[in-house]
């Protein structure tokens, strides 16, 4: 199944963003912190506060963010909104992200491969648009 729903990108302060949003719509909250993951051997302690995947959900809403974490991007007007695609099917997704990655960004984009979490890839479009990919693990 295949999902294409909003993605923020926050400076540090993504939990305490959600936790509002969570009380505004009434919804569902997760909150993946770094330093919960296997992830934080690759980033300094000071950072292992920040939130490496918030996902809210109601019946009537769906969406997902982070705080930034690239370490030479900086945050600003037109970079911190995002579409957030996920896909149970390697096969669709990998498709999909080949396809919008023709002119994408070399600098920025991050291919598809296998995290902690499942499938994981990034890119900045050729119009400038991000875009975020998670699914299933490739099966080998």
């Amino acid at each position: 199944m295949l999902r294409l729903t909003p993605f923020l990108l926050f400076d540090g302060n993504c939990a305490e963003a959600m936790k509002f949003y969570s009380a505004c719509f009434g919804a569902d909250l997760t909150l993946t912190r770094l330093g919960d993951t296997p992830m934080k051997e690759q980033f300094p302690a000071t950072q292992h506060h920040k939130i490496v995947n918030a996902y809210l959900k109601s019946a009537a809403i769906e969406f997902s963010a982070t705080d930034w974490l690239h370490p030479t991007r900086k945050p600003q007007q037109g970079n911190t909104t995002a579409m957030y695609v996920t896909c149970t099917e390697f096969h669709d997704l990998r498709g999909i992200f080949d396809k919008l990655s023709d002119g994408a960004d070399r600098e920025f984009l991050v291919d598809l491969r296998d995290m902690p979490f499942g499938a994981y890839g990034r890119l900045t479009d050729r119009y400038g648009v991000e875009w975020f990919f998670r699914g299933e693990k490739p099966v080998s």
